[in-house]
This record gives structure tokens, C-alpha cells and sequence, in this order.
């Protein structure tokens, strides 16, 4: 799966078209392991649907795989997909498989997310030199990770460790730890997993005590809107339940400014038949206080079948709580040409 096949023209026996028809499905995405890790695990789920299915798959590089910068300097949020949506409305693909924390919450024009499949683990890790609990770390301990979420809530758990800007796939940032370049790094776990890394981790954090990035442990499957072929079988895929959820969560960072780069996360799930979403939101670091708090947070419950309203209620009430002087000074910032300093969720 890492070469790059030679694509045929793709569509050839029209937009309906499945399976062992004749027509050939190809499937983009980023090249990195866990990557391709998550294209095989969508592959297998369409081959059980459809046996005679013929899929190839397509490396696509995108911003985020070219740049060492920090995603706050390049975009934060859609660095990792453009390029891939990009190929999928030129007709290059015809599906695309996305982490779907990387995922916009605005589609491009033309586009739609025709399957979340099952998802996996949704806790945050940590993974540290001695096997290392974060109460075992010394003081001024340096934790990596690329995200402001996990780094107001390190910072609530352990004060007196150090949050640090860390690039790179899952395997780069491990090998950083076992160099010594970082007493830690904090990771998903749904990445660990995909990888069979799971026993790398040396605490796995409960979403109480770090609440997940929005859509995080979840697969976004995404095709043409008006391919009617591409979106039966990848509608085969499908779980109602996680749909339910990250389209709850996707509706809390939407209403909270949609690309938003400040510190946000949520996590949604099905309880007593009713779906419960809690959300958080954070200044920037290098914001202004602009209120006596830095940090909001919330929980709502409401129906499975309304996640979109859900997830918008629980963003007004923290936006009513204060945390729309975070939100307007962070789009004042980016209106003026400056990014708060780490990247959102």
C-alpha cells in the first residue's frame, strides 16, 4: 500500500455503478502509517460489503505532511484534508478517509461524509520514558503535544509540568521520547491502537480528566456528493451511534466559529437513550484575559436524533458564560493576521 498505484479513469461505468461491476473505487489518503493503517481497516469493511469490490488507493501529500511548522502557523484545522477533497471533487478519488478531528466542520461545496464508521478508543495517553505515570514525572517535565486542549487540561492535572510543541506521525513522536528529546508525550490512543502501540502507554487518561478533541478516535469517510454509487457503499459502513455523537461534537465547535484555533474539545455518547455531550473551551495562551475565567466548560444531554441542536445549545451556553470574549478576541487576532501561538483541539 505505500506506492502510489497508476489510477485509471475512474466513474467509467457511471455513477451507480458498485461493486463487481466494473468500475474501480479509488480510496485517498495522507501516507503516513496510521494513515494508511485507517484506509485498510475502511477497505476491509467495504470488501466484507461487497467481496467483487475492485478498491485501490492513492497517496495524497498534503500541507500538513509538507510543513514542520507548527499547525497553528499553517491552518490548524484542514492542513490534513484540503489537498485530499481537493483530488475528490477534481475526480482524482472517489472516496477519501480522514481522521475526522481533521475534518473542517464546513465541507468543501459538492462534498459529503457518507459513513463514521465504529469508533475507536477516544481517551488521550501518555506515553513516557520509564513507563512514567504524569504524577511520576518530575517537575518541569517536558510533555509533547501539538494541541492546546491537551495543554490546558496537562497543565490542570500537572502544574508543574511543561507543555511542548511536537510535530510528526505517531511513530516520530514516540522515537522523540525514547531519544530523551521529551519526558512525554501525550497521544490518542485510538492512533495506538490502529498501530498495535497500546502497550506504550504508560496512563490512560479517563475523558473526565482530558475531554478529546472533536471527532477524535472516529474515521470520516467522505465521497462526492453526487456520486450515488460511492455513497451506496460507503453508506454500508455507517454507525448510527457514532455519527449520533460526532455530529453533536462537530455542532459544538461549529457554533463556536468552526475553524476556531482555540483550545476546544467535547466528547458525546449514548446514555440511557439519550445522547450526552461535554464540550470545553479555553483562552488562547497568549491571549488577554478578557475575563476573570480561562477556562469554560459544560454538559448537556438531548435527543439521539438532534445531535446537530444539542451540540449548538451546549456552545451558547459557554459562549453565554463568558467564553464569547475568547471567541471574539481570537477572531481579532486572526482578522489581523496574528494565530494564537497553539493550535485548537
Amino acid at each position: 500500500m505505500g506506492r502510489e498505484p497508476q489510477v485509471s479513469p475512474v466513474n467509467a461505468d457511471g455513477p451507480g455503478a458498485i461493486g463487481g461491476t466494473g468500475r474501480r473505487y479509488v480510496i485517498g489518503a495522507r501516507g503516513s502509517r496510521l494513515a494508511l493503517r485507517q484506509v485498510e481497516l475502511v477497505q476491509a469493511a467495504l470488501r466484507r460489503l461487497a467481496p467483487d469490490v475492485d478498491i485501490v488507493v492513492r497517496e495524497i501529500r498534503t500541507e500538513g505532511d509538507r510543513s514542520s511548522a507548527p499547525l497553528s502557523a499553517i491552518g490548524g484545522l484542514g492542513v490534513f484534508t484540503k489537498a485530499i477533497e481537493d483530488a475528490l471533487l477534481a475526480g482524482e478519488i472517489d472516496i477519501a478517509v480522514h481522521s475526522l478531528k481533521d475534518l473542517p466542520t464546513e465541507l468543501a461545496p459538492g462534498l459529503a461524509i457518507a459513513a463514521v464508521p465504529p469508533r475507536e478508543d477516544v481517551r488521550d495517553a501518555l506515553v513516557s520514558r520509564g513507563d512514567a505515570t504524569l504524577a511520576e514525572l518530575r517537575a518541569g517535565a517536558r510533555i509533547g503535544t501539538g494541541a492546546g486542549r491537551r495543554a490546558v487540561q496537562l497543565r490542570r492535572l500537572r502544574p508543574e509540568v511543561e507543555p511542548a510543541e511536537v510535530r510528526g506521525n505517531v511513530d516520530t513522536r514516540i522515537r522523540k521520547v525514547d531519544e530523551g528529546a521529551y519526558d512525554g508525550v501525550l497521544l490518542a490512543m485510538a492512533g495506538l491502537a490502529r498501530l498495535s502501540l497500546t502497550a506504550r502507554a504508560s496512563e490512560i487518561f479517563p475523558v473526565e480528566a482530558i475531554l478529546p478533541a472533536v471527532g477524535q478516535g472516529a474515521l470520516g469517510v467522505e465521497v462526492r456528493a453526487d456520486d450515488a454509487g460511492a455513497r451506496a457503499l460507503v453508506g454500508g459502513i455507517d454507525d448510527a451511534r457514532t455519527r449520533a455523537a460526532v455530529e453533536a461534537e462537530r455542532a459544538f465547535l461549529r457554533r463556536l466559529g468552526g475553524g476556531c484555533r482555540l483550545p476546544v474539545a467535547a466528547h458525546a455518547c449514548i446514555e440511557r437513550g439519550e445522547l450526552r455531550l461535554r464540550g470545553m473551551i479555553a483562552a488562547a495562551d497568549d491571549a488577554p484575559d478578557a475575563t476573570p475565567a480561562r477556562l469554560f466548560e459544560g454538559e448537556a444531554r438531548g435527543a439521539i436524533g438532534e445531535p446537530e441542536a444539542l451540540g449548538t445549545r451546549l456552545a451558547d451556553d459557554l459562549l453565554a458564560l463568558g467564553a464569547r470574549a475568547f471567541v471574539d478576541v481570537a477572531a481579532a487576532a486572526n482578522e489581523a493576521g496574528g494565530r494564537p501561538r497553539r493550535p485548537a483541539p
